[in-house]
């Protein structure tokens, strides 16, 4: 079983009174204050992290071309541990908290212009509840988190004991019921964010040209497995594909970054070659994204909350009619160490 594959099936590092802890102290304490109790926690992380420590080391090494200093691997897993207490005022609504600019938001905007929604594509990098900023600035943006159906339940726990009275709006796939309310909220002109290096099952009833594969592509230097499942449930859908990310830049400082990958709102003409015109112009999408995210970790290193092996993870069943990619628990904010569940 590979680490990607079994990410879910991970027990949680601490449980639901515990993250009520984390809530009394960020609400009790104050930001200024509770940022002091993440030096403590970073140490600790550091010394008993374990694998997740290790694999954060392997990827600083990768992404900065040499083995990381002591400071650096430091950087690293308290920027995780900020943006997780973040999430507490986040999504309690508490903005005037941070300074939130955004870029390439005009690309959102132009998708949205025909009412139809978007899917907003991401990764463990940064924060995805600091999108909430721009709903918030926005109130016409409906926001909805997607997820697996099972892990769903969980999160919408966990985030409910993070901010109990948070206007939170999560889409569990898994059944064909959950698909039909994605394509009713896109219709409404919502948008969806799902991250695209975690797994959920295949649409129910697809056939084997809309299940999930993965495909190889070099990611920092090696070739890495990424599943092309968000692009092919956005043909499905025949929706726009936009990237987004919420980057933290220490302080209280976040940058939201949009970007567009794909629109498949046409699908090509029906014939022998309508599929594999489809599947290329997934190839490219997914291309587009791999390319992104290097970029990203590149610029900001510190953001990448991805707490093991990415590259030795889904080396396994590549290429075959896997139940891969999708938005994971960190799209709900708490899917990562220090978060609440492990990685």
């Amino acid at each position: 079983m590979t680490d990607r594959a079994d990410w879910a099936r991970q027990r949680e590092r601490s449980n639901l009174l515990a993250l009520r802890l984390m809530r009394w102290i960020a609400t009790t304490l104050g930001r200024r204050v509770s940022r002091l109790v993440l030096h403590p926690i970073t140490l600790y992380f550091l010394c008993f992290g374990g694998p997740a420590t290790q694999a954060s080391s392997a990827y600083l090494a990768r992404v900065l071309g040499r083995a990381p200093r002591w400071t650096e691997r430091y950087r690293h897993v308290h920027h995780f541990a900020a943006t997780v207490l973040d999430r507490v005022y986040l999504l309690r609504g508490q903005f005037d908290q941070f300074e939130i600019q955004a870029t390439g938001v005009e690309h959102l905007d132009a998708v949205l212009l025909d009412g139809r929604g978007v899917l907003l594509v991401g990764a463990h990098v940064g924060s995805f509840e600091a999108l909430r900023a721009l709903g918030q600035a926005r109130r016409s943006l409906r926001v909805a988190m997607v997820m697996y159906e099972d892990n769903a339940r969980q999160i919408n726990a966990a985030l409910q004991a993070i901010a109990p009275d948070a206007d939170l709006h999560v889409i569990g796939l898994g059944r064909l019921e959950a698909m039909m309310a994605l394509s009713e909220w896109l219709d409404g002109g919502g948008v969806a964010g799902l991250l695209a290096d975690r797994t959920l099952s295949a649409p129910p009833g697809a056939g084997a040209a809309q299940r999930a594969r993965t495909q190889r592509f070099d990611f920092l230097g090696q070739s890495a497995a990424f599943s092309d499942g968000p692009f092919r449930l956005a043909a499905l859908l025949r929706r726009p594909v936009v990237f987004m990310t919420g980057l933290y830049h220490g302080g209280r400082r976040y940058e939201l970054r949009f970007a567009p990958l794909a629109d498949f709102t046409q699908r090509p003409p029906r014939g022998p070659g309508a599929q594999a015109a489809l599947d290329a112009s997934i190839h490219d999408a997914m291309s587009r994204y791999v390319r992104l995210l290097e970029d990203l970790c590149r610029e900001t290193p510190y953001n990448w909350f991805n707490f093991f092996d990415f590259w030795a993870a889904g080396a396994a069943g590549d290429g075959g009619d896997a139940v891969r990619a999708g938005a994971g628990p960190a799209a709900a904010g708490v899917g990562e160490p220090g978060g609440g569940v492990r990685p």
